[in-house]
Formats: C-alpha cells, sequence, structure tokens
C-alpha cells in the first residue's frame, strides 16, 4: 500500500490544494494510506479533519521578518519540529512526502530530505515562498501554479481545487438557497480569506447602506477573527439583504451564489474564482513580497477581474466600483467567460499523478 504525508497548513492558500490533492490521490488510488502535518495555530485543524484526513501537530516554527528573540529561538523550534516531522514521517512509512510550502513545510522537507523520502513540491504564489525556495531544490518533482514562477525544474499544472468547485454540479438558484439570497437579485459576496481582512470589512461596512439601498445582496464571510455580535444580518425595502458569516465551509456554494466577488489576491482565490467564472475586485495584501498583486495580474490585464490598493480602498470607491458593475448584467458575462480561459482546471490530477509516480511504486 502506498503512504503519502502531505505538509501544508496556516491559510485555506495551504490548506485547499492540500485537501484537493488528497482527494485526487485516493481517487486513483483509494487504498492509499494518508497522513497530513499541520500545526495547532493553523486553519488545518479544522479542515483537515473535516475532510476525513488524519491530521499530525508539529511545534510551529515562524520565519521571523525582523530581529528579534523569536530569530534565537529558532535553531531550537526548528530541531524540535524536524525531529517530529521525522517521526511522522517514519510512523508513517512515506513513500512520498508532498508539502505546499509556509512554515508548516521547512521542517517537513528537511526530515524528508534527511531520510531520503522523495518530495513533491506545489508553490501556489508567482513569488515563491521561502520554504518552497528551499525545498524545491531537492525535489522530486516541483510543480507551480503560474507560468511566471522561477522555481528549478517547475512544471506549470496549475491549483490544486476541490472537484466541487471545478465541476460546480449546484446551479445558481439551490446556491443562493443555502444563503437565503433572493434568487433575481444581484449578490456581492464579499472574503478577506479564512482570516478576514479588516481593511476590506471597514471598506463594506462604510458602503453597506447604499449598496442595501440599490437592492444589492451582500453575502459577507466576515472571518471568525472579526465576528462580533454586531455581524448581524439586515434586510432593505429595496430587497438588498446583508447576510454576515464567520466563516464558509464550502466557498464552491459561495462563488456560485455570486455575481461579483470582494477579496483579497491569494493563489487559491484567484484560482477558485476563474475556474467558477466569478469576476472578482481586488485588494491586495499590502504586505509581504507583493505576491498578491502579481497573482491577480493576469485576470486584471486580461479583463477579468479589477484591482483596488489597499490604500484606496474606501466606502465612496467600493460603491462607485461594484454598483454599477453589478448594473451590467453584459459586462459581467464577459468577465466571467474571459476569467474561465485563464487556467488549468486538473491540477490535483496532475499534481497526485506526478506524486505516485516518485514513490517507485507507479
Amino acid at each position: 500500500m502506498t503512504s503519502v504525508v502531505l505538509a501544508g497548513g496556516g491559510t485555506a492558500g495551504h490548506t485547499s490544494p492540500l485537501i484537493a490533492t488528497a482527494e485526487a490521490l485516493k481517487n486513483l488510488e483509494p487504498n492509499i494510506h494518508l497522513v497530513c502535518i499541520g500545526t495547532a495555530r493553523g486553519l488545518e485543524t479544522r479542515v483537515v479533519p473535516a475532510a476525513g484526513l488524519a491530521l499530525e501537530l508539529i511545534t510551529p516554527v515562524p520565519m521571523p521578518r525582523k530581529p528579534h528573540l523569536d530569530l534565537v529561538k529558532l535553531p531550537w523550534r526548528l530541531m524540535k519540529s524536524v525531529r517530529e516531522s521525522r517521526r511522522i514521517l517514519r510512523d508513517a512509512q512515506a513513500d512520498a512526502l508532498v508539502g505546499f510550502g509556509g512554515y508548516v513545510s521547512i521542517p517537513a522537507y528537511v526530515a524528508a530530505r534527511t531520510m531520503g523520502v522523495p518530495m513533491v513540491i506545489h508553490e501556489a504564489n508567482k513569488v515563491p515562498g521561502i520554504a518552497n525556495r528551499i525545498g524545491a531544490r531537492f525535489a522530486a518533482h516541483v510543480a507551480t501554479t503560474f507560468a511566471e514562477t522561477a522555481l528549478p525544474g517547475a512544471n506549470l499544472i496549475g491549483l490544486p481545487m476541490s472537484r466541487s468547485i471545478t465541476d460546480a454540479p449546484m446551479s445558481v438558484t439551490e446556491a443562493r438557497a443555502q444563503f437565503d439570497l433572493d434568487p433575481a437579485l444581484p449578490v456581492l459576496l464579499v472574503s478577506g480569506g479564512s482570516q478576514g481582512a479588516r481593511s476590506i470589512n471597514e471598506a463594506l461596512h462604510s458602503a453597506l447602506d447604499e449598496l442595501l439601498a440599490a437592492g444589492v445582496q451582500v453575502l459577507h464571510v466576515v472571518g471568525p477573527k472579526n465576528f462580533t455580535a454586531d455581524h448581524i444580518p439586515r434586510e432593505h425595502r429595496s430587497g438588498g439583504r446583508y447576510c454576515p458569516l464567520a466563516f464558509v465551509e464550502r466557498m464552491a456554494d459561495a462563488y456560485r451564489a455570486a455575481d461579483l466577488m470582494l477579496a483579497r489576491g491569494g493563489a487559491a482565490t484567484v484560482m477558485e474564482t476563474a475556474t467558477s467564472g466569478l469576476p472578482v475586485v481586488f485588494v491586495p495584501l499590502p504586505w509581504g513580497n507583493g505576491e498578491q498583486e502579481k497573482n491577480v495580474s493576469g485576470l486584471v490585464s486580461s479583463g477579468a477581474g479589477l484591482m483596488i490598493h489597499d490604500d484606496a480602498l474606501d466606502g465612496a470607491t467600493l460603491c462607485s466600483m461594484i454598483t454599477p458593475l453589478l448594473s451590467d448584467p453584459v459586462r459581467l458575462k464577459q468577465m466571467s467567460e474571459t476569467a474561465r480561459t485563464q487556467y488549468p482546471r486538473d491540477a490535483a490530477d496532475s499534481l497526485a499523478c506526478a506524486t505516485l509516480s516518485v514513490t517507485g511504486k507507479k
């Protein structure tokens, strides 16, 4: 029996492709043994077990951006996490490790390298993170979401996505019924990613009265850390509705329910909305290495999406872009059709096949 360990966590940008790849591996080899590596800090503690996957936790090893006490603790934490990762690989009798980047992956990569376990790496963003820049040097197979990603030996496959997104079996009416939305009125989906985004939430709060008065329904995924008792449903006499949620387990249903989305520019959001044919107004995260603005550039330049810089985002700007778009079904249809043609849809199967090939059992 083939045994594969998958490492990735923190946010949906890592957990979503991990789960999608695990699904594809099980479809290809139903008896496969799968174990996931994560930390107690991340989204994986909820979504990985919910997907029916075994999860083992290791000590988190965040990479400090500036010199401070965490930098002094880094070598000790890394050694501890590598030992924990080696134990997981050994107990699983792993034939391969699949890593999706992030600080969870670095100790797993080091452990796999020292144990001679073949590594498969997937990089979601256009600008690769430090974990995958390190791991790609020793990987048996390197896969990327974007053609522009610079990693040695990279193979362009796109982003592994759940079949609930790539197959889209649910109708718009069914999807809207799940969220108590009127099937006849426009729907704006707002989400700052799995953890939420304060600037997007604040801009929406300023624009909400005007949007509701225009008959817009707003499905707002606030983020668990940002959701408070003040986030209560509202309805305007125009028919506009405000439906706030802390988190949505199946974002495919939310994509299907919406006509337009306001979102950050994480790779998962970019690929999932493009595959779903959902036009997006992107507000890329303004810090880090600028990967989110690069992630969205292809959809924006093709006319399939729009972009607002975070420092320019406010209620007035939001209304000036959102309301005219939702009143122009012809343009929305053009954006949707363009988005669907931009990226591969079969990345999960491609990555699963590559993983099985490096185990030496296929």
